[in-house]
Protein backbone atom coordinates (compact mmCIF):
# COMPACT_ATOMS: atom_id res chain seq x y z
CA UNK A 1 0.00 0.00 0.00
CA UNK A 2 1.42 3.36 -1.06
CA UNK A 3 -1.64 5.48 -0.51
CA UNK A 4 -1.69 5.74 3.27
CA UNK A 5 -2.60 8.97 5.06
CA UNK A 6 -1.04 10.86 7.96
CA UNK A 7 -3.61 12.76 10.04
CA UNK A 8 -1.78 15.43 12.01
CA UNK A 9 -2.95 17.48 14.98
CA UNK A 10 -0.41 20.31 15.53
CA UNK A 11 0.50 21.35 19.04
CA UNK A 12 -2.10 23.72 20.47
CA UNK A 13 -1.18 24.34 24.11
CA UNK A 14 1.50 23.75 26.73
CA UNK A 15 -0.73 22.15 29.35
CA UNK A 16 -2.67 18.91 29.57
CA UNK A 17 -4.14 18.17 26.16
CA UNK A 18 -7.64 17.36 25.00
CA UNK A 19 -8.60 14.47 22.76
CA UNK A 20 -7.98 15.47 19.08
CA UNK A 21 -11.59 15.44 17.85
CA UNK A 22 -10.79 17.10 14.52
CA UNK A 23 -8.51 14.37 13.21
CA UNK A 24 -10.67 11.71 14.86
CA UNK A 25 -13.57 12.89 12.72
CA UNK A 26 -11.51 12.58 9.53
CA UNK A 27 -10.22 9.22 10.70
CA UNK A 28 -13.79 8.02 11.17
CA UNK A 29 -14.59 9.09 7.60
CA UNK A 30 -11.86 6.90 6.06
CA UNK A 31 -11.70 4.11 8.65
CA UNK A 32 -11.93 0.76 6.90
CA UNK A 33 -11.55 2.41 3.47
CA UNK A 34 -7.97 3.68 3.49
CA UNK A 35 -5.07 3.05 5.84
CA UNK A 36 -4.02 5.97 8.02
CA UNK A 37 -2.06 6.93 11.14
CA UNK A 38 -2.56 9.60 13.78
CA UNK A 39 0.20 12.01 14.79
CA UNK A 40 -0.64 14.27 17.73
CA UNK A 41 1.78 17.17 18.04
CA UNK A 42 0.62 17.73 21.58
CA UNK A 43 1.88 14.37 22.81
CA UNK A 44 4.89 13.77 20.54
CA UNK A 45 8.29 14.92 21.80
CA UNK A 46 9.43 15.36 18.20
CA UNK A 47 6.37 15.28 15.91
CA UNK A 48 8.35 16.16 12.80
CA UNK A 49 10.63 13.15 13.31
CA UNK A 50 7.56 10.91 13.60
CA UNK A 51 6.06 12.36 10.41
CA UNK A 52 9.36 12.10 8.54
CA UNK A 53 9.82 8.47 9.60
CA UNK A 54 6.40 7.61 8.22
CA UNK A 55 7.05 9.41 4.94
CA UNK A 56 10.45 7.76 4.49
CA UNK A 57 8.75 4.36 4.26
CA UNK A 58 7.31 5.42 0.90
CA UNK A 59 3.90 4.10 1.94
CA UNK A 60 2.27 7.48 2.63
CA UNK A 61 0.78 9.58 -0.13
CA UNK A 62 -1.45 11.99 1.81
CA UNK A 63 -0.74 14.42 4.64
CA UNK A 64 -3.85 15.85 6.28
CA UNK A 65 -3.57 18.49 8.98
CA UNK A 66 -6.12 20.35 11.05
CA UNK A 67 -5.04 24.00 11.18
CA UNK A 68 -6.57 26.32 13.72
CA UNK A 69 -5.50 29.96 14.13
CA UNK A 70 -2.84 30.63 16.76
CA UNK A 71 -0.34 28.14 18.22
CA UNK A 72 -1.10 25.31 15.76
CA UNK A 73 0.41 27.38 12.94
CA UNK A 74 3.86 26.97 14.54
CA UNK A 75 3.93 23.31 13.50
CA UNK A 76 1.42 23.17 10.65
CA UNK A 77 3.20 25.72 8.45
CA UNK A 78 6.88 24.69 8.76
CA UNK A 79 6.04 20.95 8.70
CA UNK A 80 3.94 21.29 5.55
CA UNK A 81 6.73 23.31 3.92
CA UNK A 82 9.26 20.61 4.81
CA UNK A 83 7.05 17.93 3.32
CA UNK A 84 6.83 19.85 0.05
CA UNK A 85 10.62 20.26 -0.03
CA UNK A 86 11.61 16.73 1.01
CA UNK A 87 8.66 14.68 -0.27
CA UNK A 88 7.25 16.68 -3.20
CA UNK A 89 4.93 13.87 -4.35
CA UNK A 90 3.00 13.83 -1.09
CA UNK A 91 -0.42 15.48 -1.40
CA UNK A 92 -1.08 17.99 1.37
CA UNK A 93 -4.61 18.64 2.64
CA UNK A 94 -5.52 21.24 5.26
CA UNK A 95 -8.74 21.66 7.22
CA UNK A 96 -9.86 23.79 10.17
CA UNK A 97 -10.82 27.43 10.68
CA UNK A 98 -7.50 28.90 9.55
CA UNK A 99 -7.44 26.87 6.35
CA UNK A 100 -11.05 27.70 5.47
CA UNK A 101 -10.85 31.42 6.29
CA UNK A 102 -7.35 32.02 4.89
CA UNK A 103 -7.50 29.62 1.96
CA UNK A 104 -5.95 32.09 -0.49
CA UNK A 105 -2.77 32.41 1.56
CA UNK A 106 -2.65 28.65 2.07
CA UNK A 107 -3.08 27.72 -1.60
CA UNK A 108 -0.91 30.53 -2.95
CA UNK A 109 1.94 29.24 -0.79
CA UNK A 110 2.15 26.26 -3.17
CA UNK A 111 2.74 23.93 -0.23
CA UNK A 112 -0.96 23.18 0.38
CA UNK A 113 -2.76 21.27 -2.38
CA UNK A 114 -6.32 21.14 -1.05
CA UNK A 115 -8.37 22.88 1.64
CA UNK A 116 -11.36 21.16 3.21
CA UNK A 117 -13.86 23.99 3.59
CA UNK A 118 -15.92 22.90 6.60
CA UNK A 119 -16.79 19.32 7.54
CA UNK A 120 -14.80 16.68 5.66
CA UNK A 121 -16.89 13.61 6.44
CA UNK A 122 -17.61 13.05 2.74
CA UNK A 123 -15.06 15.41 1.24
CA UNK A 124 -11.90 13.71 2.49
CA UNK A 125 -12.68 10.13 1.40
CA UNK A 126 -14.16 11.34 -1.91
CA UNK A 127 -11.02 13.35 -2.64
CA UNK A 128 -8.76 10.36 -2.00
CA UNK A 129 -11.01 8.17 -4.15
CA UNK A 130 -10.87 10.65 -7.06
CA UNK A 131 -7.09 10.95 -6.88
CA UNK A 132 -6.55 7.20 -6.53
CA UNK A 133 -8.75 6.51 -9.58
CA UNK A 134 -7.02 9.32 -11.49
CA UNK A 135 -10.39 10.99 -12.03
CA UNK A 136 -9.34 14.65 -11.85
CA UNK A 137 -12.50 15.87 -13.55
CA UNK A 138 -14.69 14.62 -10.71
CA UNK A 139 -12.83 16.67 -8.09
CA UNK A 140 -14.87 19.75 -8.99
CA UNK A 141 -18.01 17.78 -8.04
CA UNK A 142 -16.74 17.10 -4.51
CA UNK A 143 -18.38 19.52 -2.10
CA UNK A 144 -16.62 21.54 0.62
CA UNK A 145 -13.35 21.70 -1.30
CA UNK A 146 -11.01 24.55 -2.32
CA UNK A 147 -8.03 23.99 -4.62
CA UNK A 148 -6.18 25.33 -7.65
CA UNK A 149 -7.35 24.03 -11.02
CA UNK A 150 -5.12 23.22 -14.01
CA UNK A 151 -4.93 26.92 -14.89
CA UNK A 152 -3.71 27.82 -11.42
CA UNK A 153 -7.03 29.46 -10.51
CA UNK A 154 -8.41 29.01 -7.00
CA UNK A 155 -11.63 27.03 -7.23
CA UNK A 156 -14.30 26.67 -4.55
CA UNK A 157 -16.74 23.83 -4.96
CA UNK A 158 -20.34 23.81 -3.77
CA UNK A 159 -21.02 23.81 -0.03
CA UNK A 160 -22.54 20.61 1.31
CA UNK A 161 -25.62 20.74 3.52
CA UNK A 162 -24.81 19.72 7.08
CA UNK A 163 -25.17 15.97 7.48
CA UNK A 164 -27.32 14.03 9.92
CA UNK A 165 -24.86 13.86 12.81
CA UNK A 166 -26.42 10.66 14.21
CA UNK A 167 -25.67 8.80 10.98
CA UNK A 168 -21.99 9.67 10.87
CA UNK A 169 -19.56 6.89 11.82
CA UNK A 170 -18.41 6.78 15.42
CA UNK A 171 -14.95 8.09 16.19
CA UNK A 172 -12.22 5.41 16.19
CA UNK A 173 -11.27 5.88 19.84
CA UNK A 174 -9.81 2.38 20.17
CA UNK A 175 -7.66 2.93 17.08
CA UNK A 176 -6.43 6.24 18.56
CA UNK A 177 -5.58 4.29 21.71
CA UNK A 178 -3.08 2.22 19.68
CA UNK A 179 -1.10 5.43 19.07
CA UNK A 180 -1.74 7.43 22.24
CA UNK A 181 -3.44 6.07 25.38
CA UNK A 182 -6.87 7.69 25.47
CA UNK A 183 -6.66 7.93 29.26
CA UNK A 184 -3.88 10.51 28.84
CA UNK A 185 -6.40 12.91 27.27
CA UNK A 186 -8.79 12.77 30.22
CA UNK A 187 -7.63 15.64 32.37
CA UNK A 188 -8.32 16.71 35.92
CA UNK A 189 -10.09 20.07 35.72
CA UNK A 190 -12.17 22.17 38.11
CA UNK A 191 -15.16 20.13 36.90
CA UNK A 192 -13.86 16.64 37.61
CA UNK A 193 -10.91 14.26 37.86
CA UNK A 194 -11.33 12.86 34.35
CA UNK A 195 -12.72 15.37 31.85
CA UNK A 196 -13.67 14.36 28.32
CA UNK A 197 -13.52 16.90 25.49
CA UNK A 198 -16.43 16.27 23.11
CA UNK A 199 -18.05 17.80 20.03
CA UNK A 200 -21.75 17.11 19.50
CA UNK A 201 -22.83 19.51 16.74
CA UNK A 202 -21.70 21.46 13.70
CA UNK A 203 -22.06 25.17 13.00
CA UNK A 204 -24.11 27.93 14.58
CA UNK A 205 -27.47 29.40 13.47
CA UNK A 206 -26.28 33.00 13.83
CA UNK A 207 -24.08 35.23 11.65
CA UNK A 208 -22.09 37.51 13.97
CA UNK A 209 -19.70 39.48 11.77
CA UNK A 210 -16.76 39.06 14.17
CA UNK A 211 -16.93 35.23 14.28
CA UNK A 212 -14.69 32.89 12.26
CA UNK A 213 -17.42 30.22 12.18
CA UNK A 214 -19.77 32.32 10.03
CA UNK A 215 -17.90 32.16 6.67
CA UNK A 216 -17.77 28.37 6.95
CA UNK A 217 -21.27 27.44 8.12
CA UNK A 218 -23.34 30.43 6.95
CA UNK A 219 -25.70 30.42 9.95
CA UNK A 220 -26.46 26.70 9.77
CA UNK A 221 -26.43 24.23 12.68
CA UNK A 222 -27.03 20.54 13.11
CA UNK A 223 -26.48 18.43 16.20
CA UNK A 224 -26.46 14.86 17.38
CA UNK A 225 -29.49 13.67 19.29
CA UNK A 226 -29.26 13.48 23.07
CA UNK A 227 -29.36 9.68 22.87
CA UNK A 228 -26.42 9.60 20.42
CA UNK A 229 -24.34 11.88 22.65
CA UNK A 230 -25.14 9.73 25.65
CA UNK A 231 -23.89 6.61 23.85
CA UNK A 232 -20.38 8.08 23.73
CA UNK A 233 -20.53 9.62 27.20
CA UNK A 234 -21.67 6.30 28.67
CA UNK A 235 -18.89 4.48 26.78
CA UNK A 236 -16.26 6.78 28.29
CA UNK A 237 -17.76 6.56 31.75
CA UNK A 238 -17.82 2.77 31.72
CA UNK A 239 -14.44 2.27 29.99
CA UNK A 240 -12.42 5.19 31.37
CA UNK A 241 -14.34 6.43 34.41
CA UNK A 242 -14.92 10.00 33.24
CA UNK A 243 -16.80 12.34 35.58
CA UNK A 244 -16.95 15.53 33.47
CA UNK A 245 -17.50 16.60 29.85
CA UNK A 246 -16.44 19.77 28.02
CA UNK A 247 -18.69 20.33 24.99
CA UNK A 248 -16.66 22.31 22.47
CA UNK A 249 -19.57 22.88 20.10
CA UNK A 250 -19.86 26.39 18.71
CA UNK A 251 -23.33 26.50 20.24
CA UNK A 252 -24.20 23.49 22.40
CA UNK A 253 -27.45 24.98 23.72
CA UNK A 254 -29.13 25.74 20.36
CA UNK A 255 -31.78 23.06 20.89
CA UNK A 256 -33.43 23.25 24.31
CA UNK A 257 -35.15 19.91 23.72
CA UNK A 258 -31.80 18.20 23.11
CA UNK A 259 -30.14 19.80 26.15
CA UNK A 260 -32.96 18.86 28.51
CA UNK A 261 -33.14 15.31 27.15
CA UNK A 262 -29.39 14.92 27.62
CA UNK A 263 -29.64 16.32 31.15
CA UNK A 264 -32.31 13.76 31.97
CA UNK A 265 -30.15 10.94 30.56
CA UNK A 266 -27.11 11.78 32.72
CA UNK A 267 -29.12 12.72 35.84
CA UNK A 268 -27.90 9.75 37.87
CA UNK A 269 -24.42 9.43 36.37
CA UNK A 270 -22.65 11.90 38.67
CA UNK A 271 -21.23 13.92 35.77
CA UNK A 272 -20.44 17.62 35.40
CA UNK A 273 -20.58 19.41 32.06
CA UNK A 274 -19.62 22.70 30.43
CA UNK A 275 -20.65 24.08 27.05
CA UNK A 276 -20.89 27.19 24.90
CA UNK A 277 -24.13 29.03 24.22
CA UNK A 278 -25.86 32.35 23.57
CA UNK A 279 -27.47 34.49 26.24
CA UNK A 280 -30.64 35.18 24.26
CA UNK A 281 -31.04 31.47 23.46
CA UNK A 282 -30.61 30.19 27.00
CA UNK A 283 -32.61 33.11 28.39
CA UNK A 284 -35.63 31.44 26.77
CA UNK A 285 -35.12 28.42 29.02
CA UNK A 286 -37.36 28.51 32.10
CA UNK A 287 -35.98 28.67 35.64
CA UNK A 288 -37.04 25.04 36.05
CA UNK A 289 -35.05 24.14 32.90
CA UNK A 290 -31.95 25.78 34.35
CA UNK A 291 -32.44 23.99 37.67
CA UNK A 292 -32.80 20.67 35.84
CA UNK A 293 -29.55 21.33 33.95
CA UNK A 294 -27.75 22.21 37.18
CA UNK A 295 -29.07 19.13 38.94
CA UNK A 296 -27.83 17.00 36.04
CA UNK A 297 -24.35 18.51 36.35
CA UNK A 298 -24.21 21.70 34.26
CA UNK A 299 -21.53 23.65 36.11
CA UNK A 300 -20.56 26.50 33.81
CA UNK A 301 -21.69 27.94 30.46
CA UNK A 302 -19.47 30.01 28.16
CA UNK A 303 -21.49 32.89 26.71
CA UNK A 304 -20.63 35.56 24.16
CA UNK A 305 -21.74 38.77 25.88
CA UNK A 306 -19.43 40.84 23.59
CA UNK A 307 -20.60 44.21 24.95
CA UNK A 308 -23.37 45.74 27.00
CA UNK A 309 -23.87 48.50 24.45
CA UNK A 310 -26.92 47.83 22.27
CA UNK A 311 -25.61 50.00 19.42
CA UNK A 312 -22.36 48.02 19.27
CA UNK A 313 -24.26 44.72 19.39
CA UNK A 314 -26.05 45.90 16.27
CA UNK A 315 -22.76 47.00 14.67
CA UNK A 316 -21.27 43.52 15.03
CA UNK A 317 -24.47 41.89 13.76
CA UNK A 318 -24.91 39.90 16.94
CA UNK A 319 -28.42 39.02 15.82
CA UNK A 320 -31.08 37.53 18.03
CA UNK A 321 -32.60 39.56 20.85
CA UNK A 322 -29.63 40.14 23.19
CA UNK A 323 -29.39 43.55 24.90
CA UNK A 324 -27.31 45.00 27.68
CA UNK A 325 -30.21 44.74 30.09
CA UNK A 326 -30.77 41.12 29.12
CA UNK A 327 -27.15 40.33 30.06
CA UNK A 328 -27.72 41.80 33.53
CA UNK A 329 -31.00 39.96 34.02
CA UNK A 330 -29.49 36.72 32.75
CA UNK A 331 -26.46 36.65 35.07
CA UNK A 332 -28.87 37.06 37.99
CA UNK A 333 -30.92 34.10 36.73
CA UNK A 334 -27.75 32.06 36.47
CA UNK A 335 -26.80 33.03 40.01
CA UNK A 336 -30.16 31.79 41.26
CA UNK A 337 -29.72 28.55 39.28
CA UNK A 338 -26.18 28.07 40.66
CA UNK A 339 -24.65 27.84 37.17
CA UNK A 340 -21.53 29.91 36.54
CA UNK A 341 -21.86 32.21 33.49
CA UNK A 342 -18.51 32.57 31.73
CA UNK A 343 -18.96 35.79 29.77
CA UNK A 344 -16.66 36.86 26.96
CA UNK A 345 -16.40 40.55 26.07
CA UNK A 346 -14.86 41.97 22.90
CA UNK A 347 -13.26 45.35 23.48
CA UNK A 348 -11.69 47.70 20.93
CA UNK A 349 -14.34 47.79 18.22
CA UNK A 350 -13.77 50.31 15.40
CA UNK A 351 -15.57 53.65 15.56
CA UNK A 352 -15.60 56.96 13.67
CA UNK A 353 -13.16 58.73 16.00
CA UNK A 354 -10.36 57.76 18.38
CA UNK A 355 -12.34 59.23 21.27
CA UNK A 356 -15.36 57.05 20.47
CA UNK A 357 -13.19 53.93 20.45
CA UNK A 358 -11.72 54.76 23.86
CA UNK A 359 -15.02 55.87 25.40
CA UNK A 360 -16.57 52.56 24.41
CA UNK A 361 -13.71 50.66 26.06
CA UNK A 362 -14.22 52.59 29.32
CA UNK A 363 -17.99 52.08 29.07
CA UNK A 364 -17.60 48.31 28.75
CA UNK A 365 -15.14 48.18 31.66
CA UNK A 366 -17.76 49.80 33.86
CA UNK A 367 -20.41 47.44 32.48
CA UNK A 368 -18.26 44.44 33.38
CA UNK A 369 -17.98 45.76 36.94
CA UNK A 370 -21.77 46.05 37.05
CA UNK A 371 -22.03 42.40 36.04
CA UNK A 372 -19.64 41.39 38.81
CA UNK A 373 -21.74 43.33 41.31
CA UNK A 374 -24.88 41.47 40.23
CA UNK A 375 -23.18 38.07 40.16
CA UNK A 376 -19.67 37.94 41.67
CA UNK A 377 -19.29 34.34 40.46
CA UNK A 378 -19.65 35.36 36.81
CA UNK A 379 -16.39 34.62 34.99
CA UNK A 380 -15.15 37.36 32.68
CA UNK A 381 -13.10 36.71 29.53
CA UNK A 382 -11.74 39.77 27.74
CA UNK A 383 -10.73 39.70 24.08
CA UNK A 384 -9.47 42.49 21.89
CA UNK A 385 -11.44 42.78 18.68
CA UNK A 386 -9.62 40.84 15.97
CA UNK A 387 -11.18 41.01 12.49
CA UNK A 388 -12.18 37.87 10.65
CA UNK A 389 -12.70 37.72 6.86
CA UNK A 390 -16.50 37.87 6.80
CA UNK A 391 -16.51 39.31 3.30
CA UNK A 392 -19.58 41.34 2.45
CA UNK A 393 -20.39 42.37 6.02
CA UNK A 394 -20.56 46.06 6.92
CA UNK A 395 -18.09 45.52 9.75
CA UNK A 396 -15.53 43.92 7.42
CA UNK A 397 -15.87 46.86 5.02
CA UNK A 398 -15.37 49.21 7.94
CA UNK A 399 -12.13 47.56 9.05
CA UNK A 400 -10.73 47.52 5.51
CA UNK A 401 -11.56 51.20 5.10
CA UNK A 402 -9.67 51.85 8.33
CA UNK A 403 -6.51 50.38 6.79
CA UNK A 404 -6.46 46.87 8.23
CA UNK A 405 -5.20 43.94 6.14
CA UNK A 406 -4.35 40.28 6.77
CA UNK A 407 -0.90 38.75 6.09
CA UNK A 408 -0.33 37.66 2.52
CA UNK A 409 2.10 34.81 3.26
CA UNK A 410 2.18 31.85 5.63
CA UNK A 411 5.51 33.01 7.07
CA UNK A 412 3.90 36.25 8.21
CA UNK A 413 1.19 34.31 10.01
CA UNK A 414 3.71 32.59 12.31
CA UNK A 415 5.26 35.81 13.55
CA UNK A 416 4.61 36.34 17.30
CA UNK A 417 2.42 39.40 16.75
CA UNK A 418 0.05 37.58 14.39
CA UNK A 419 -0.13 34.56 16.69
CA UNK A 420 -1.33 36.90 19.44
CA UNK A 421 -3.79 38.32 16.92
CA UNK A 422 -5.23 34.84 16.46
CA UNK A 423 -5.63 34.51 20.22
CA UNK A 424 -7.43 37.90 20.24
CA UNK A 425 -4.73 39.36 22.44
CA UNK A 426 -3.01 41.70 19.98
CA UNK A 427 -5.33 42.97 17.25
CA UNK A 428 -2.81 44.90 15.11
CA UNK A 429 -5.71 47.17 14.18
CA UNK A 430 -4.97 50.78 13.24
CA UNK A 431 -7.79 52.30 15.31
CA UNK A 432 -6.68 50.72 18.60
CA UNK A 433 -3.88 52.82 20.11
CA UNK A 434 -1.24 51.56 22.58
CA UNK A 435 -2.75 53.48 25.51
CA UNK A 436 -6.10 51.82 24.82
CA UNK A 437 -4.53 48.36 24.86
CA UNK A 438 -2.75 49.26 28.12
CA UNK A 439 -6.06 50.31 29.66
CA UNK A 440 -7.69 47.02 28.72
CA UNK A 441 -4.72 44.90 29.77
CA UNK A 442 -4.30 46.65 33.12
CA UNK A 443 -8.00 46.33 33.95
CA UNK A 444 -7.90 42.66 32.96
CA UNK A 445 -4.94 42.07 35.29
CA UNK A 446 -6.68 43.76 38.23
CA UNK A 447 -9.93 41.93 37.48
CA UNK A 448 -8.15 38.56 37.36
CA UNK A 449 -6.47 39.44 40.64
CA UNK A 450 -9.62 40.40 42.49
CA UNK A 451 -11.71 37.69 40.84
CA UNK A 452 -9.32 34.86 39.85
CA UNK A 453 -10.95 32.27 37.62
CA UNK A 454 -12.46 29.30 39.40
CA UNK A 455 -11.17 27.10 36.55
CA UNK A 456 -7.58 27.43 37.83
CA UNK A 457 -8.20 25.39 40.96
CA UNK A 458 -4.65 25.97 42.24
CA UNK A 459 -5.59 29.58 43.10
CA UNK A 460 -7.57 29.12 46.28
CA UNK A 461 -7.19 29.50 50.04
CA UNK A 462 -4.31 31.76 51.04
CA UNK A 463 -3.26 32.32 47.43
CA UNK A 464 -6.71 33.63 46.53
CA UNK A 465 -6.91 35.75 49.67
CA UNK A 466 -3.52 37.31 48.98
CA UNK A 467 -4.41 38.08 45.35
CA UNK A 468 -7.73 39.62 46.32
CA UNK A 469 -6.18 41.62 49.14
CA UNK A 470 -3.55 43.15 46.86
CA UNK A 471 -6.02 43.76 44.01
CA UNK A 472 -9.00 44.96 46.05
CA UNK A 473 -8.01 48.61 46.48
CA UNK A 474 -7.16 48.94 42.80
CA UNK A 475 -10.41 47.31 41.68
CA UNK A 476 -12.65 49.33 43.97
CA UNK A 477 -10.93 52.67 43.31
CA UNK A 478 -10.58 52.19 39.53
CA UNK A 479 -6.79 52.66 39.68
CA UNK A 480 -5.56 50.09 37.17
CA UNK A 481 -2.23 51.61 36.05
CA UNK A 482 0.98 49.58 36.39
CA UNK A 483 -0.39 46.55 38.30
CA UNK A 484 3.07 44.97 38.50
CA UNK A 485 2.52 43.38 41.91
CA UNK A 486 -0.47 41.42 40.57
CA UNK A 487 1.38 40.43 37.43
CA UNK A 488 4.26 39.15 39.57
CA UNK A 489 1.96 36.87 41.56
CA UNK A 490 0.23 35.63 38.41
CA UNK A 491 3.61 34.82 36.89
CA UNK A 492 4.94 33.20 40.05
CA UNK A 493 1.87 30.96 40.38
CA UNK A 494 1.63 30.41 36.60
CA UNK A 495 -1.93 31.68 36.58
CA UNK A 496 -3.75 30.20 33.60
CA UNK A 497 -6.20 32.28 31.58
CA UNK A 498 -8.76 29.86 30.10
CA UNK A 499 -9.22 31.89 26.91
CA UNK A 500 -5.58 31.28 25.93
CA UNK A 501 -4.97 27.62 26.81
CA UNK A 502 -8.29 26.32 28.12
CA UNK A 503 -9.02 25.31 31.70
CA UNK A 504 -6.10 24.56 33.94
CA UNK A 505 -5.74 20.80 34.03
CA UNK A 506 -3.49 18.10 35.41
Amino acid sequence: MKNKTILFNPRSANGKHRIPNSILQVGAAIHGKYEYVFVDGNLEKNPWQTIENYLKTGEFKYFGSTVMPGPQLRQAIPFTKKIREMFPDVITIWGGYFASNQYKVALNSNVVDYVINGPGDNTFPELIKAIESNDQESIFLIKNLIYKNDKGEITKTAVEALLDQDKLPKFPYEYLDSFYPVKNYLAKTFMGNKTLSYHSSMGCPFSCSFCAVVPIYNAKWKGMSAARIYEDVKYFKEKHGIDAVEFHDNNFFTSKKRVLEFSELIMNDNLSYWGEGRIDTINMYSDDDLKLMRKAGCKMIFLGAETGNDAVLKQINKGGTQTGQMIKDFVLRMKNADIIPELSFVLGMPAKTEKEVYDQILWDINFIKEIKTINPNAEIIIYLFSPVPTEGSELYKQILDAGFSFPQTLDEWISPSWENFDLRKNPLTPWLKPYMIDTIRNFETVLNGYYPTVSDFRIRGLKKQLLQGISGLRYKSGFYHYPYEIKALHKFWKYRQPEIEGFYSE
